[in-house]
């Protein structure tokens, strides 16, 4: 019986996984792709964001939320379960796709797949590991490291406190496939100099693609048939001994602003409300009269991005919803006066 191949994206926050992962939906030409989201606490933006792709290829079905954490942390409890009930599904799948959380270690995601209920049914195809172009280009990891230790914290789940350049290391060793993304943010010297930092870093036979957008053809990031779980070997980690991590406190709340008939004084807003409240992200959509199509919202750190995502349906109710992000003790009562 063929194995089903399945895909582990992984990459840190803002690098850009959820845009490659609408890509893939919206440029699926007739496969039946399923998505495993690693969602960031348990307010359901990301997979929201994804369904808003409004393509066959990623109906409410063929979306699945992880909300309980890390999942390289909760492979046991959630990832194996979740696996195991898509590849018993009647059609079955072509294709797998799991984006794993910003701070997830891919390496016990392809050793999951060695899981006697798995290894018969599915394969790794590869792993992709998604690089913030601009950002390593300065010299950082991500584009709003504050956020990715707001990530870090809020998650209980997550048993592993590796720096970020080990995580980095660990995404890079990894991978069969690294997507250097916003190529449309450096010019092509920054962009040849970035790729030469990141070679030193692959594993032998890895590849090394730019992209702008998520715009990625599907034959370059499907179908490369690695059997990822069969070379683990080849694949180094420093979380083969891990201790445990201690947690600080940050907070997640939901700000509902009405109707938003000015999107970009609305975005200003937000921008001016981010700087003065030391705001970490924001994701979210917003109702905006006399369009058909919700207008989806995100922000990491000072950058926000808002486009139309998909028409609003029959069934659902108009409303705007805004996740917001920050340390403990951030002022919602003074940011939801702000965005009001």
């Amino acid at each position: 019986m063929k194995r089903i191949p399945a895909t582990i994206v992984t990459g840190f926050l803002g690098a850009g996984k959820t845009t490659l992962l609408r890509h893939m939906a919206a440029n699926a030409k007739g496969r039946r792709i399923a998505f495993v989201i690693n969602e960031f606490g348990a307010l359901g933006m990301d997979r929201e964001l994804l369904l808003g792709c409004a393509e066959d290829s990623c109906a409410p079905g063929d979306v699945v939320e992880l909300a309980n954490g890390c999942i390289c942390c909760t492979v046991a409890d959630d990832f194996l379960p979740t696996l195991e009930a898509l590849l018993a599904r009647n059609p079955a799948p072509d294709h797998i796709v799991i984006e794993t959380s910003g701070l997830a270690l891919p390496k016990p995601l392809v050793q999951a797949f060695n899981w006697p209920a798995v290894k018969a049914a599915a394969t790794v195809d590869g792993v992709i590991a998604l690089v913030d172009g601009p950002a390593l280009a300065q010299g950082r990891f991500a584009d709003d490291e504050e956020a990715l230790a707001a990530q870090r914290a809020a998650d209980p789940a997550l048993d592993h406190d590796n720096p970020l350049a080990e995580v980095f290391d660990d995404q890079m060793a990894c991978a069969d496939l690294v997507v250097v993304t916003k190529g449309d943010s450096i010019d092509a010297q920054t962009t040849a100099r970035v790729r030469l930092e990141l070679g030193g870093k692959l594993r032998e036979g890895a590849k090394l693609v730019s992209a702008t957008y998520g715009a990625v053809p599907l034959d370059v990031l499907l179908g490369l048939s690695a059997a990822a779980e069969d070379d683990l070997a080849t694949r180094p980690s420093h979380a083969d001994a891990l201790g445990e991590h201690d947690h600080d406190d940050f907070d997640s709340f939901v700000v509902e602003p009405g109707e938003i008939a000015d999107p970009a004084a609305f975005e200003a807003r937000l921008a001016q409300t981010i700087a003065a409240h030391d705001v970490l992200r924001a994701k979210g959509f917003l109702d905006v009269p006399g369009k058909p199509m919700r207008l989806a919202l995100q922000a990491v750190g000072p950058r926000i991005e808002r486009y139309f995502d998909r028409p609003w349906r029959g069934d659902e109710q108009r409303s705007s919803r805004v996740v917001v992000i920050g340390r403990k003790g951030i002022d919602a009562d003074a940011i939801r006066a702000a965005l009001a």
